[in-house]
């Protein structure tokens, strides 16, 4: 038995290399055994690459650290509080980090907050009784210095700081970076070249004549690039590259896609990484500051602003909404660069969440960017801006029951769109039914539905499939088209990457710093999962079919450097151990508790 058995297995290798030989015979027969190969290699590539980085995020912890403690002066029942952020409310309430047990103390009575050059600051939010420090009233609404031994009177209680000993700071440095296990990047980078290189040589094979050297200057760009930065960021003494790594990657399957479709804008693809990456690069430099992230969230409102009007003013209609702007040969999508401004408006420190003012401020924000998306008709972005207003003022408020309202009123409007816009309703009269309407309303779906039954686990190769001949297919169809040319493993791959920035963003929220970087952070990753959602789940008929892009995938350059912004702001909450470029190292190397290194 056991003979027959290597007899079989060997019958099986013969006849393998047979038709090897056979196929290298052929004219093409070179090019057509490359395909064959090469789309396996690709798949343990992506696998290599992507569950690598997974793992080693979602592995990672990130410490909670102790920057000074709160003495509650109770006579003999006196005790003390750690104090594990940069921002604490002070009250009776549950809800208050800090609690005092007295009735003369509001629920919410005040915060005791640090900024970046670790000075502790506390603010009255206006509380029946007020406060004293050292005998002298506050006023409501406006910050006091306090020093450590400074005695701060909350209703009828003494309350003290006291920073934490040398012993315990150092103790704290030596946990975080025993808690902090970094996967070395080298391999992961080694990987990626690989796979840019092998898909270059296939895209060559099968584009053929179409084939232009602004693929090779495209690819070798982003490889040049993601080589510099890593290097770079190294000489930061920076090891947490886990999060740029998976958008490289991600950046790298954009330019195939969009190689498929229109090879003559790979060059325009890479630029825009290029400028998404100077973008991440340029926030990541503004957010290490908190103070200077507010002082820029009025610039960030009025940009919005100014971008929206624009927009409505000389913006023309594609795909069913009028949100591009044509500047010379390049066409802008505005709504995408507002998503940036968005979250840095929305999103503030604990003091200003409960400044009335900036929350008025925020809801007629929001109000304007939804009236201005309604005027464009691009509710596919409206829903996604929707999400993120809902996750901002949550954060902001913690009230269910005006979410409630809130959603009731946008039902009623969502209603109304169906009534008063004829192609909007058509997609959900499609929704479920695409192959009734084949030739019609669920043209694109039903194509792509076809096309990725077509390409099952490692798909026909880069450049050979036929989607790419329909509309659209390189945004809003680019998850078929990926499971078409690169397989259901890597399409799959790519999903599972979004979800672990996004989980990892939650779990890092725990140990944020400022409100601030913790609601960023929860907005961009609701976006992130929402748009890719909406991508997926459209193009797949699982839901009605939006139009929004596959985040860092879809081919489209405000689209990816906006991608690469909203990373900034996952960047920004990641205290892991000299992770964060985000975050201020000291001269050793070493994540410090303020200032900028």
């Amino acid at each position: 038995m056991i003979s027959n058995f290597f007899e079989a297995i060997g019958g099986f290798f013969q006849e393998a290399f047979k038709n090897m030989r056979d196929l290298t015979q052929l004219e093409n027969g070179g090019e057509i055994l490359y395909t064959a190969v090469a789309r396996w290699v690709f798949i343990f590539l992506a696998l290599f690459i992507l569950i690598r980085m997974i793992l080693s995020l979602l592995s990672c912890k990130n410490p909670s650290e102790v920057w000074a403690y709160f003495h509650i002066d109770k006579g003999e029942d006196s005790y003390s509080i750690p104090i594990t952020h940069w921002e604490n409310v002070i009250g009776r309430g549950k809800s208050s980090d800090l609690r005092i047990e007295d009735r003369a103390v509001s629920r919410s009575h005040g915060t005791i907050s640090r900024n970046n050059d670790g000075d502790w600051e506390y603010m009255d939010f206006g509380s029946t009784n007020g406060a004293l420090i050292n005998g002298n009233p506050t006023k409501a609404f406006v910050s006091e210095p306090i020093e450590p031994g400074d005695i701060i009177t909350v209703g009828r209680t003494d309350c003290t700081i006291f920073p934490i000993s040398v012993e315990e700071k150092n103790n704290n440095i030596k946990l975080r970076k025993e808690d902090t296990r970094f996967t070395s990047p080298w391999s992961t980078l080694i990987a990626i070249t690989l796979f840019q290189i092998g898909a270059l040589v296939q895209l060559k094979i099968a584009l053929a004549e179409a084939f232009v050297s602004g693929i090779v200057v495209g690819f070798m760009g982003l490889s040049a690039i993601m080589w510099a930065y890593v290097i770079f960021m190294k000489t930061l003494r920076r090891k947490g590259l886990e999060m740029e790594l998976i958008a490289f990657f991600l950046s790298t399957l954009s330019l195939a896609v969009t190689a498929s479709k229109y090879p003559d804008a790979v060059f325009k693809q890479f630029i825009a990484i290029a400028l998404g990456v100077g973008i991440f690069f340029v926030m990541c430099t503004l957010l290490r500051n908190l103070e200077r992230t507010q002082d820029l969230r009025k610039f960030m409102l009025a940009a919005a602003v100014l971008l929206f009007l624009v927009n409505l003013a000389i913006a023309r209609t594609k795909f069913g909404a009028a949100n591009w702007i044509q500047i010379g040969g390049v066409s802008l999508q505005p709504s995408e660069i507002v998503k940036l401004a968005y979250i840095w408006v929305g999103s503030a420190t604990l003091n200003n969440l409960m400044n009335k003012k900036d929350n008025l401020i925020f809801m007629l924000f929001s109000g304007f960017c939804f009236g201005c998306l309604a005027l464009m008709g691009d509710f596919g972005t409206a829903m996604i801006f929707f999400v993120s207003f809902l996750i901002i003022s949550f954060l902001r408020t913690g009230d269910f029951t005006r979410l409630i309202v809130v959603v009731g009123i946008a039902g009623v409007g969502g209603l109304m769109v169906l009534k008063f816009k004829a192609y909007v309703a058509q997609r959900f009269a499609t929704w479920l039914h695409v192959w009734d309407y084949a030739d019609t309303a669920g043209f694109q779906q039903t194509r792509g539905l076809t096309a990725a039954a077509s390409g099952g686990l490692v798909g026909v190769g880069a450049g050979k499939g036929w989607l790419s001949e329909i509309p659209a297919s390189d945004t809003d169809l680019v998850f078929p088209l990926m499971i078409e040319e690169w397989g259901l493993i890597i399409a799959v791959l790519a999903i599972l990457a979004i979800i672990t920035l996004s989980i990892f963003a939650v779990r890092s929220i725990l140990a944020g710093r400022s409100t601030f970087y913790t609601i960023a952070a929860c907005s961009a990753m609701s976006m992130f999962i929402f748009q890719t959602a909406l991508n997926v789940f459209g193009a797949t008929d699982i839901l009605p079919f939006t139009g929004v892009t596959f985040p860092f995938l879809s081919n489209g350059g405000t689209s990816m450097i906006a991608s690469w912004g909203l990373l900034a702001f996952l960047k920004s909450a990641d205290t892991r151990q000299n992770a964060s470029f985000a975050i201020s190292l000291s001269n050793k190397g070493l994540y410090i508790d303020g200032g900028e290194a």
